[in-house]
């Protein structure tokens, strides 16, 4: 298929119009204008790249790509290697952020709970906002995701209630927590966890488990390739560059 099209299709499928985000969404970096090899990972780092290279591919697709907000412009160091690279051998790389963490299909949030078997009852900002299975103890909760997505959570205990209602968003949303008190669940998990989030699950009653960044993220790049795959005919491999944060 072409660039172009596939572009096209995904910049409209994610609605990317719809977000004011830190980076741009679509296409970072152009390569060849024909697309039948595709391969997606979490982060565009130089390790993913020559992962992709080996395989050949066309184009690249990430949530984590390029060009954020208040970082340096200059393609130098690191980011000019990166770069460099995937324009000498003439591979796209298209990178969606906050339109793969909400999508209702394809998206982060909505893939991981789909991954734990969470039944979807709405949103709150940021927030998804469900119920497990079962009623789970916290230790429970965090075994069952472990399991469920290869990662070791982190998990902060509030007291010796038990979980059914739980709120999450994936990757770096540790902050959201107090939104999520509000909302009444009994758990919260996200990506990452800082210090001042321990005092703050401690103090509202809500349980937090820090699941990991890229162990949350790692579905939604996988489901949008898998999806652009039976679509277009091409060809899809999605590589796991580990990272344990």
């Amino acid at each position: 298929m072409q660039l172009d099209q596939l572009c096209h299709f995904c910049d409209d499928f994610l609605a990317v119009g719809d977000f004011d985000d830190y980076c741009p969404n679509g296409l970072q970096v152009e390569g060849r204008a024909e697309v039948m090899r595709l391969i997606s990972g979490v982060t565009a780092s130089l390790d993913l790249i020559e992962a992709a290279l080996d395989l050949r591919a066309d184009a690249m697709l990430v949530h984590h790509g390029y060009f954020w907000k208040g970082e340096p412009a200059v393609l130098s160091g690191y980011k000019g290697r990166r770069i460099k690279r995937l324009m000498q051998a003439d591979v796209s790389l298209l990178a969606y952020h906050l339109p793969l963490d909400f999508h209702t299909e394809v998206g982060n949030n909505a893939q991981l709970a789909k991954r734990m078997g969470w039944q979807v009852e709405g949103q709150l900002g940021e927030i998804w906002l469900g119920e497990t299975r079962q009623t789970l103890s916290a230790e429970e909760l965090r075994e069952d995701i472990g399991e469920k997505i290869d990662s070791n959570p982190l998990l902060i205990v509030a007291g010796p209630k038990p979980v059914r209602r739980i709120g999450w968003c994936t990757g770096a949303a540790q902050s959201y927590i107090e939104k999520a008190a509000t909302a009444g669940v009994d758990a919260f998990v996200s990506g990452e966890i800082s210090e001042q989030t321990v005092h703050l699950a401690r103090e509202l009653g809500i349980h937090y488990i820090a699941a990991g960044h890229h162990a949350t993220e790692r579905y939604g790049v996988q489901a949008l390739g898998a999806l652009l795959a039976e679509r277009f005919a091409i060809e899809h491999h999605f590589i796991d560059i580990d990272n344990p944060v």
